[in-house]
């Protein structure tokens, strides 16, 4: 799958609760306590298993930080914003 070019993922956060940090999609998710964040994350990992594309994921108590980028492609293609939108629903709810 092709990197977007920077006119396309511009266009697409505007579509997305994320920020562009590098080469990478960035989403903060602040929860009340520690359950909560696992619970995000075990939901986030289900989605990622039937996409076929996993975030780097950080825990820090009631804070979830995930991290989207094709590695094989060395940037941002419409697999991180397809699962983007998806994460979106969950942690929008």
């Amino acid at each position: 799958m092709a990197v977007l070019d920077e006119e396309s993922i511009n266009r697409y956060l505007g579509e997305i609760n994320w920020d562009k940090k590098g080469n990478s999609l960035v989403k903060v998710v602040t929860l009340d306590d520690f359950d909560q964040a696992i619970e995000l994350v075990n939901k986030v990992a289900q989605l990622a298993q039937l996409a076929n594309h996993h975030p780097d994921i950080d825990i820090r108590w009631n804070k979830v930080i995930f991290d989207l980028s094709s590695h094989s492609e060395g940037g941002i293609t419409l697999k991180d914003i397809d699962l983007a939108k998806q994460i979106d629903r969950i942690t929008l709810d």
